[in-house]
């Protein structure tokens, strides 16, 4: 099982457990997240969520190869799904977050409550360098956290950045040794079970509140480019130069 859930003491927990594909998320793998956030939210004994991968993993983001081959088919693909599912919970979300966190594996922790990452993690939106454009309300999101200038960085060029940068950009809250992340955010998580639930989940209704229709409109605006993008030449020339292990010639495009 590449996906594993349990419920313990009020916290729904989804951990990313293919470690021998550095955690990368294929189309079962989303649907099986989304399918455990919904259970999450209709389940009254969860106070909140914890999402976790593995030790000095979270994800590598998509699964180039299933992505190939399962490319998502409109917005109710399981990654939309997902998506969906993520931004329609109201109970709190809480992340560790240890290693790399490429792609979705970034864009993700915009749409949760509190993360927590391990003083190696490492995070990167390389989308423009496989030939895609930004998703998950990132090209919203991160030049309002972060300001343009920033997320013109990250979203552009593609650079990666480590946990002392993230926090400077708000994406996370705070930092610790790896070995300590995933039993702080459990301890964080936990803490919900002695606040009154109907308070915390209206007020996180109210922090999303500003944002959460344009959250919606530019998904659905991102998500029909990256479907463009995923047919395209110059994407086709990134995937397989990944798969020769080579860098991708873009020479060739205008």
């Amino acid at each position: 099982m590449t996906i594993k859930t349990a419920v313990l003491n009020g916290v729904a927990s989804i951990e990313i457990a293919r470690p021998d594909k550095k955690n990368a998320l294929t189309t079962a793998m989303y649907q099986a997240m989304a399918d455990a956030l919904a259970a999450a939210q209709d389940d009254k004994s969860v106070r909140a969520v914890l999402i976790q991968g593995q030790p000095g993993i979270f994800t590598s983001g998509n699964d180039l190869e299933d992505f190939m081959q399962r490319p998502p088919q409109g917005l109710d693909s399981p990654v939309f799904q997902f998506m969906q599912k993520l931004l329609a919970c109201d109970k709190p979300v809480v992340v560790a977050v240890t290693g790399a966190a490429i792609g979705i594996g970034t864009t993700m922790l915009l749409h949760c409550d509190l993360v927590y990452a391990a003083d190696d993690a490492r995070f990167a939106m390389p989308f423009a360098s496989l030939g895609l454009v930004p998703e998950f309300a990132s090209s919203l999101l991160v030049p309002l956290y972060a300001g343009h200038v920033k997320a013109a960085e990250k979203l552009l060029l593609g650079d990666p950045f480590g946990a002392e940068e993230a926090q400077d950009m708000r994406l996370i809250n705070a930092i610790l040794p790896a070995g300590e992340v995933v039993n702080h955010a459990r301890r964080v998580a936990e803490r919900f079970n002695h606040l009154a639930p109907a308070a915390v989940r209206e007020s996180k209704k109210l922090l999303r509140r500003a944002n959460a229709k344009l959250v919606q409109e530019t998904i659905a605006v991102e998500g029909e480019l990256f479907g463009q993008r995923l047919r395209s030449p110059e994407a086709r020339e990134a995937f397989q130069a990944f798969f020769e292990k080579r860098k991708p010639d873009f020479t060739k495009f205008d």
